[in-house]
């Protein structure tokens, strides 16, 4: 998984243990680059195609975005106003897939060429249907082969809350660590934005007691 999120940068952080507010997560997030195109590495045959979906639609969008990322508590676009998301999926220069299998959205890919010179795999993710299969780097090829066309820079992003697969699977690609930081964020559990059973390997945040 890959997350697009507009960081807030600050002073490190000392060390030692720092308090989170009540009804928040904190998880570590992980910002990798890739400089060329890496070496081709083989990827299974999949039964899963690779669709292109222009200008999609929010609601359609958001379902993705939820039946993919819910597990790993992906929020960033179910909390983003509707004009807001809108007007990215429908700019010219961020392209968006669905993985399909069997007629069924199991996977989305989003691609976002707005910065001049590099380009972000802003969001990877499939199913638990296809997660294990092999489709992960049937994907990954298919993105970097459309991101490497265009630009010479590729950047991604993940977290702790993504799964444990994720920034190892990032770094055999051929993308390195650049930085990393300490995100803040709602429990999204708490407030409905997600149900209480996604994300079941991370605990539910406390919340503050009643005043």
């Amino acid at each position: 998984m890959a997350t697009s999120q507009t960081a807030l940068y600050i002073d490190p952080l000392a060390p030692g243990f720092h308090p989170i507010p009540p009804g928040h997560l904190a998880t570590v997030v992980t910002h990798l680059e890739m400089i060329g195109p890496p070496a081709a590495r083989p990827a299974p045959q999949v039964d899963a195609e690779l669709t292109f979906v222009p200008s999609p639609e929010p609601d359609w969008y958001r379902g993705l975005f939820r039946h993919v990322g819910a597990d790993w508590l992906w929020t960033s676009r179910l909390i983003m106003p509707d004009a807001d998301l809108a007007a990215i999926l429908a700019d010219t220069d961020v392209e968006v897939f669905a993985v399909r299998l069997d007629g069924r959205d199991e996977g989305l890919l989003e691609l976002d060429f707005r910065s001049e010179g590099t380009a972000e795999l802003a969001f990877f993710g499939l199913s638990s249907v296809l997660r294990g299969s092999g489709a992960g780097r049937w994907l990954m090829n298919a993105a970097l082969d459309r991101l490497f066309a265009r630009v010479d820079r590729v950047v991604v992003h993940t977290c702790t809350l993504d799964h444990p697969a994720a920034l190892p699977f990032y770094r055999r690609t051929g993308f390195r660590i650049v930085r990393q930081e300490v995100e803040i964020l709602a429990d999204p559990r708490l407030d409905g934005t997600l149900p209480a059973e996604a994300g079941p390997h991370v605990p539910l945040a406390v919340s503050a007691a009643p005043g």
